[in-house]
């Protein structure tokens, strides 16, 4: 496609210009197709100069997830990036694609997702634009069991790829909410199919919410007093940089799933909010105060009780005083 063509070739000379003859000649295409290439980037939202007797010069790319912006960041191998507008969520859409056959290590990303899910069924807002919105397929052929640990895994995972963008580490609220600040940065949520036959894993969907732009009135009245963004808390971090770094720690848990998990196990017990404070368990029937002390191998929850005894808790909501409203 000459589009791609002619972004490459100014890509590649970025900051220096290059005449419409030379583009005409590398390419094998006429001058006018080069105008038609020009002008279809920028509608893409390409700042290109173009200089009388110069040619055209590439000054400024959108902070958009298009497949060639987030390539441009990744040092992994991704054998298929699926770059969506919009979409129901991404791990639904992987969730479809995985039946369908789609291969291990397929990442999708979307700039807008009208139906976006987090745990226990609550929604996920998805504005266009000012978020990075990522699901990423495996097959690890593992039993069921041997991935306990993955949705804490995944907090640490997407822990490193903020770290890495925005020069700021998260910290992690138990089992999965990044936090920045007393605030929600980023939800997570990870669903897996078991083949029936052999009781394997036949996939699983690990997807990831981070808010990047967000202003108060993107989340509306009733979210904005407990989420927030990396623009929010003062940090500015390319969308398609972030959406690289995710899908290439994404792939580093991905080795290590069935493994030793245990420096991932210390990495989230370093980030988690809850050890050391009163804890509010939230229980189907009933709420327990308690206190976080500590984080087990599987990424369970060590809390002593009101009476001194421990407990593991492993599912269901903890609330955490000084979070999310509970303060009293």
């Amino acid at each position: 496609m000459s589009r791609e063509r002619v972004y490459q070739l100014l890509r590649e000379q970025a900051g220096t210009f290059v005449s419409g003859q030379e583009l005409s000649g590398l390419l094998g295409i006429s001058r006018a197709a080069v105008w038609k290439a020009i002008d279809s980037l920028r509608r893409d939202g390409y700042t290109i100069e173009a200089r009388t007797g110069l040619g055209y010069r590439l000054t400024a790319a959108p902070d958009a997830l298009a497949e060639r912006e987030i390539r441009r960041f990744l040092t992994a191998d991704c054998p298929d990036l699926r770059c969506l507008t919009e979409i129901d969520s991404t791990n639904s859409y992987l969730k479809r694609e995985a039946l369908a056959g789609a291969p291990h290590g397929t990442a999708a990303t979307a700039e807008c997702q009208t139906a976006g899910r987090g745990r226990m069924t609550r929604g996920f807002r998805s504005p266009a634009g000012r978020g990075v919105y990522l699901s990423v397929l495996l097959r690890p052929q593992l039993p069921p069991e041997a991935l306990l640990g993955v949705t804490g895994m995944t907090a640490v995972a997407v822990c490193a790829a903020v770290e890495r963008t925005a020069g700021v580490r998260p910290k992690i609220k138990w089992t999965n909410d990044l936090v920045l600040h007393g605030k929600k940065l980023c939800g997570i949520l990870t669903e897996l199919a078991v083949e029936g036959e052999t009781g394997l894993v036949q996939s699983l969907v690990i997807g990831a919410g981070v808010n990047v732009s967000h202003t108060p009135e993107d989340f509306g009245p009733e979210v904005s007093a407990m989420a927030t963004s990396l623009a929010q808390e003062g940090y500015q971090v390319s969308r398609p940089a972030l959406a690289a770094a995710m899908i290439e720690e994404l792939y580093r848990l991905s080795g290590d799933l069935g493994g030793d998990i245990s420096p991932w196990v210390e990495a989230y017990r370093r980030d988690c909010v809850n050890l050391g404070r009163p804890v509010r368990l939230l229980w189907t029937d009933r709420q327990t105060e308690a206190e976080a002390v500590d984080i087990d191998g599987q990424f369970g929850l060590v809390v002593r009780l009101p009476d001194g005894s421990l407990t593991t808790v492993r599912t269901g909501e903890v609330s955490v005083r000084g979070l999310y409203g509970y303060v009293e």
